[in-house]
């Protein structure tokens, strides 16, 4: 199973961790591995926080992303105004299991108020952004369990 530990704090590190085990009845040994890949990740966590999101931004470093943090699970979509990159987003249920990812094209036209949305089928209580592809590039499926763990620096 493919893990995810997102740190919480002002900029925060993500860190995808993922192995693999034999099945029970293998008749040969197949090795284990650990991935740890660590993202830094803002934190949008007030309403005005989560509806700027990453609008009107050139770009986001390769290793980044915006964590979105609900009070209570929810199934309000996402939706790509003024957003100039295109990104992919994991939806996180209150178990910490991703419920739902998405690829999130730059609309035709950024500024418009008519724009596709995107969410889950199922509720959520954390939504993570990324550059699109991010988590296709690094494993990471509707089967990975995301751990929310405090900054040990406190940043």
């Amino acid at each position: 199973m493919r893990r995810l530990t997102a740190v919480l704090c002002a900029a925060c590190v993500l860190t995808l961790f993922g192995s693999t085990t034999p099945p029970a009845d293998a008749d040969c040994t197949i090795p284990t591995f650990a991935y740890n890949h660590a993202v830094e990740v803002e934190i949008a966590d007030t309403e005005a926080s989560r509806e700027t999101g990453l609008m009107c931004r050139n770009s986001l470093a390769a290793d980044a992303g915006m964590l979105f943090v609900f009070g209570d699970d929810t199934t309000v979509p996402f939706w790509m105004k003024n957003t100039l990159i295109p990104l992919s987003i994991a939806f996180i249920d209150n178990k910490l299991r991703i419920v739902g990812l998405l690829d999130m094209p730059v609309a035709a036209d950024p500024s418009s108020d008519e724009i596709p949305t995107y969410g889950p089928k199922a509720k959520y209580r954390y939504a993570l952004e990324v550059n699109q592809g991010f988590f296709v590039q690094h494993g990471i499926d509707a089967t990975a369990k995301v751990d929310i763990v405090p900054s040990p620096s406190g940043h």
